[in-house]
C-alpha cells in the first residue's frame, strides 16, 4: 500500500509540475520546492500544490503556464513588472505582493515594503532592500533608488531561498543569514558586475547560489571569484532561444 501511495505520488508531480530539465528541486520538511528559470528576473516557483511567480514579464508566453497563486514583483522596470504578463497568469484568487512603487501601478497588489515580513500559507516573505550604491544614468542619480525595490527571502519548510532583484551589493544583503539557496544579479550597467556579486555572495555565504538576471554577464567570472569558498555555484539557462 505505501508503495502504491508512493507510485501516485510521483505520477502527480510529474503531471503537476510544468517544469523542464532546468527545474532546480530543493527537499525541505514540508516538502520540495521546485524552482524553474523563466526568463532573465522571471522564476516559477511550484511547492504544496501551490504556484508562485516571480517578476514574470516578457519575453516569456505563459500560454499553457499554470496560474499563479501569488505573484511576488520586485521593482517597477519592464523587466520585472509587466500588467500583460501579470494578466495572463493570474486567476480569481491570485494574490500580488510587491512594493508600494509597484501597487500604484498593479492596484490589486498588497504592499510589502523594504524590511517587511509577511505570511502566505506555508511561506514566510521577507522583503529585503535592493538598490544601487553608485551606478546611475547620470551623476547624482541611481537606476534603483533605495527603498523602492524588493529583494525577498521566502521560507518554506525550513529552507530559505533568496532572490535578490535589482541591486547592488548592499549591506542588507551582505547581512543575510542562513541563507540555503541565493539567486544573484549581476548585469551592467544596472546592478554590479560578476566580480562584485561574488565578493556580496562570499560576504552571506549561502549554501548554492544561482546567477540570474545576467544578461552579457561573464559567468565564468563570478564561479572563479567564488572558488574555494564552499559555495556551491549552479549555472542555469536563463536566456534559452
Amino acid at each position: 500500500m505505501n508503495l502504491l501511495r508512493l507510485i501516485s505520488f510521483v505520477l502527480f508531480l510529474a503531471s503537476f509540475s510544468y517544469a523542464d530539465n532546468q527545474t532546480q528541486v530543493f527537499p525541505t520538511s514540508s516538502g520540495p520546492v521546485r524552482i524553474t528559470p523563466l526568463n532573465h528576473a522571471s522564476t516559477l516557483i511550484e511547492a504544496g500544490g501551490k504556484i508562485i511567480y516571480l517578476d514574470p514579464a516578457k519575453p516569456v508566453d505563459f500560454t499553457g503556464k499554470p496560474k499563479a497563486d501569488l505573484i511576488l514583483i520586485t521593482d517597477i522596470h519592464g523587466d520585472h513588472m509587466d500588467p500583460d504578463s501579470i494578466k495572463a497568469i493570474s486567476k480569481a484568487g491570485t494574490e500580488i505582493l510587491a512594493p508600494p512603487a509597484v501597487v500604484q501601478t498593479v492596484t490589486t497588489g498588497k504592499t510589502i515594503a523594504n524590511g517587511e515580513t509577511k505570511t502566505w500559507q506555508d511561506w514566510t516573505i521577507d522583503a529585503i532592500p535592493a538598490y544601487n550604491l553608485q551606478r546611475g544614468p547620470a551623476p547624482g542619480k541611481l537606476f534603483h533608488d533605495k527603498g523602492r525595490g524588493n529583494g525577498y527571502v521566502l521560507t518554506y519548510g525550513g529552507k530559505r531561498f533568496y532572490f535578490s532583484g535589482d541591486t547592488e551589493g548592499v549591506p542588507e544583503m551582505r547581512a543575510l543569514k542562513n541563507i540555503d539557496v541565493a539567486f544573484v544579479c549581476m548585469n551592467l550597467p544596472y546592478t554590479m558586475p560578476p566580480d562584485e556579486a561574488a565578493e556580496a555572495v562570499k560576504a552571506f555565504h549561502p549554501k548554492i547560489v544561482i546567477p540570474y538576471h545576467y544578461r552579457g554577464s561573464d559567468l565564468s567570472v563570478f564561479q572563479k571569484g567564488l572558488a574555494g569558498t564552499g559555495i556551491e555555484v549552479r549555472l542555469l539557462d536563463w536566456y534559452p532561444t
